[in-house]
Protein backbone atom coordinates (compact mmCIF):
# COMPACT_ATOMS: atom_id res chain seq x y z
CA UNK A 1 0.00 0.00 0.00
CA UNK A 2 1.36 3.18 -0.79
CA UNK A 3 1.49 5.95 1.87
CA UNK A 4 -0.82 9.07 0.17
CA UNK A 5 1.60 11.50 2.75
CA UNK A 6 4.97 10.04 1.70
CA UNK A 7 6.54 12.88 -0.85
CA UNK A 8 6.99 12.14 -4.36
CA UNK A 9 10.06 11.81 -5.78
CA UNK A 10 11.92 14.93 -7.16
CA UNK A 11 11.29 15.33 -10.81
CA UNK A 12 12.88 17.54 -13.45
CA UNK A 13 9.13 18.83 -15.16
CA UNK A 14 9.41 20.35 -19.10
CA UNK A 15 6.76 22.39 -20.00
CA UNK A 16 6.15 22.96 -23.69
CA UNK A 17 6.97 26.70 -23.46
CA UNK A 18 10.57 25.07 -22.28
CA UNK A 19 10.46 22.75 -24.70
CA UNK A 20 10.52 25.62 -27.21
CA UNK A 21 13.44 27.08 -25.56
CA UNK A 22 15.05 24.10 -25.27
CA UNK A 23 14.91 23.08 -29.17
CA UNK A 24 16.31 26.54 -29.92
CA UNK A 25 19.34 26.80 -27.57
CA UNK A 26 20.46 23.64 -28.86
CA UNK A 27 20.31 24.40 -32.47
CA UNK A 28 22.02 27.35 -31.60
CA UNK A 29 24.59 25.58 -30.38
CA UNK A 30 24.69 23.56 -33.09
CA UNK A 31 25.28 26.57 -35.34
CA UNK A 32 27.26 27.79 -33.40
CA UNK A 33 29.93 24.71 -33.47
CA UNK A 34 29.89 25.18 -37.30
CA UNK A 35 27.71 21.71 -37.41
CA UNK A 36 25.60 22.05 -39.89
CA UNK A 37 23.60 18.49 -40.87
CA UNK A 38 22.00 17.61 -43.51
CA UNK A 39 19.90 15.16 -42.01
CA UNK A 40 18.46 15.05 -38.67
CA UNK A 41 17.30 11.89 -37.32
CA UNK A 42 15.27 11.81 -34.53
CA UNK A 43 14.81 8.40 -32.30
CA UNK A 44 12.02 7.30 -31.73
CA UNK A 45 10.00 7.93 -30.15
CA UNK A 46 11.16 10.75 -27.24
CA UNK A 47 13.30 12.09 -29.90
CA UNK A 48 10.60 12.84 -32.29
CA UNK A 49 9.03 15.82 -31.18
CA UNK A 50 12.88 17.10 -29.99
CA UNK A 51 13.83 16.16 -33.33
CA UNK A 52 11.37 18.00 -35.65
CA UNK A 53 11.74 21.22 -33.87
CA UNK A 54 15.20 21.09 -33.91
CA UNK A 55 15.36 20.69 -37.56
CA UNK A 56 12.99 23.34 -38.06
CA UNK A 57 15.04 25.51 -36.22
CA UNK A 58 18.05 24.38 -38.14
CA UNK A 59 16.42 24.45 -41.29
CA UNK A 60 16.94 21.01 -42.20
CA UNK A 61 14.71 19.52 -44.53
CA UNK A 62 16.17 16.10 -44.35
CA UNK A 63 14.36 14.39 -41.51
CA UNK A 64 14.31 10.47 -40.45
CA UNK A 65 13.70 8.31 -37.41
CA UNK A 66 14.85 5.41 -36.20
CA UNK A 67 12.61 3.32 -33.73
CA UNK A 68 14.69 2.10 -30.93
CA UNK A 69 13.00 0.28 -27.55
CA UNK A 70 14.98 0.18 -24.19
CA UNK A 71 12.62 1.55 -21.59
CA UNK A 72 9.68 0.01 -20.64
CA UNK A 73 8.61 1.57 -17.41
CA UNK A 74 10.07 4.56 -15.26
CA UNK A 75 13.29 2.70 -13.94
CA UNK A 76 12.77 -0.36 -16.15
CA UNK A 77 14.73 -1.33 -19.13
CA UNK A 78 15.10 -3.94 -21.59
CA UNK A 79 18.15 -6.08 -21.62
CA UNK A 80 19.64 -3.96 -24.37
CA UNK A 81 17.84 -1.81 -26.43
CA UNK A 82 16.74 -2.96 -30.09
CA UNK A 83 15.70 -1.65 -33.25
CA UNK A 84 12.46 -1.92 -33.97
CA UNK A 85 10.69 -1.68 -37.66
CA UNK A 86 9.78 0.50 -39.23
CA UNK A 87 13.33 0.91 -40.64
CA UNK A 88 14.72 4.20 -41.73
CA UNK A 89 16.11 3.76 -45.21
CA UNK A 90 19.82 4.89 -44.68
CA UNK A 91 21.53 3.98 -48.53
CA UNK A 92 21.37 7.75 -48.89
CA UNK A 93 23.23 8.57 -46.00
CA UNK A 94 27.00 8.02 -46.54
CA UNK A 95 28.80 11.05 -46.89
CA UNK A 96 25.96 13.44 -44.97
CA UNK A 97 26.40 15.10 -42.11
CA UNK A 98 23.69 14.22 -39.46
CA UNK A 99 22.65 15.33 -36.15
CA UNK A 100 21.10 12.37 -34.07
CA UNK A 101 18.26 13.91 -31.86
CA UNK A 102 16.98 12.49 -28.40
CA UNK A 103 15.29 13.55 -25.47
CA UNK A 104 17.30 12.77 -22.75
CA UNK A 105 21.07 10.36 -22.47
CA UNK A 106 20.00 8.40 -19.17
CA UNK A 107 21.89 5.24 -19.30
CA UNK A 108 23.47 6.44 -23.23
CA UNK A 109 22.75 2.84 -24.38
CA UNK A 110 20.06 3.84 -26.65
CA UNK A 111 22.03 6.88 -27.80
CA UNK A 112 25.36 5.15 -28.05
CA UNK A 113 23.30 2.24 -30.44
CA UNK A 114 22.42 5.15 -32.50
CA UNK A 115 25.93 6.45 -32.88
CA UNK A 116 27.17 3.37 -33.86
CA UNK A 117 24.70 2.16 -36.61
CA UNK A 118 25.06 6.21 -38.30
CA UNK A 119 29.16 5.54 -38.13
CA UNK A 120 28.80 1.96 -39.56
CA UNK A 121 27.14 4.17 -42.35
CA UNK A 122 29.80 6.20 -43.01
CA UNK A 123 28.11 9.50 -41.94
CA UNK A 124 29.77 12.49 -39.96
CA UNK A 125 27.30 12.43 -36.66
CA UNK A 126 26.69 13.95 -33.73
CA UNK A 127 24.45 13.92 -31.22
CA UNK A 128 22.16 16.48 -29.49
CA UNK A 129 19.74 15.69 -26.45
CA UNK A 130 17.35 17.83 -23.97
CA UNK A 131 19.02 16.25 -20.87
CA UNK A 132 22.00 14.90 -20.19
CA UNK A 133 22.37 12.58 -17.35
CA UNK A 134 25.60 12.20 -15.16
CA UNK A 135 25.65 7.93 -15.39
CA UNK A 136 25.45 8.47 -19.11
CA UNK A 137 28.08 5.67 -20.90
CA UNK A 138 27.68 8.88 -24.11
CA UNK A 139 28.44 12.52 -23.65
CA UNK A 140 25.96 13.94 -26.10
CA UNK A 141 27.94 16.65 -28.43
CA UNK A 142 25.05 18.73 -27.41
CA UNK A 143 23.05 19.04 -24.62
CA UNK A 144 20.32 21.59 -23.24
CA UNK A 145 20.58 21.04 -19.36
CA UNK A 146 22.13 18.28 -16.84
CA UNK A 147 19.73 16.29 -14.17
CA UNK A 148 19.67 13.06 -12.52
CA UNK A 149 16.40 13.64 -11.63
CA UNK A 150 13.45 11.64 -13.51
CA UNK A 151 12.03 13.77 -16.20
CA UNK A 152 8.78 14.65 -16.89
CA UNK A 153 7.92 15.55 -20.66
CA UNK A 154 4.92 17.34 -21.78
CA UNK A 155 4.08 14.69 -24.43
CA UNK A 156 3.90 11.75 -22.25
CA UNK A 157 3.30 13.56 -18.77
CA UNK A 158 -0.18 11.23 -18.89
CA UNK A 159 -0.83 7.83 -19.54
CA UNK A 160 -2.42 6.28 -23.19
CA UNK A 161 -6.07 7.13 -23.61
CA UNK A 162 -8.75 5.06 -23.07
CA UNK A 163 -9.20 1.85 -25.21
CA UNK A 164 -5.24 2.64 -26.31
CA UNK A 165 -2.73 0.27 -27.06
CA UNK A 166 -1.18 -0.60 -24.05
CA UNK A 167 2.33 -3.20 -23.74
CA UNK A 168 0.13 -5.04 -21.54
CA UNK A 169 -2.20 -6.06 -23.87
CA UNK A 170 0.92 -6.65 -26.83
Amino acid sequence: MTDATAPSPAREVLTWDAFGVATREIAEKVVASGFLPDVVVAIARGGLLPGGAVAYALGTKGVGTLNVEFYTDIGETLQDPRVLPPLMDTSELPGSKVLVVDDVADSGRTLKLVMEIMEAKGVEARSAVLYSKPQSIVTPDYSWKDTDLWITFPWSAQPPVEGAHTAARE
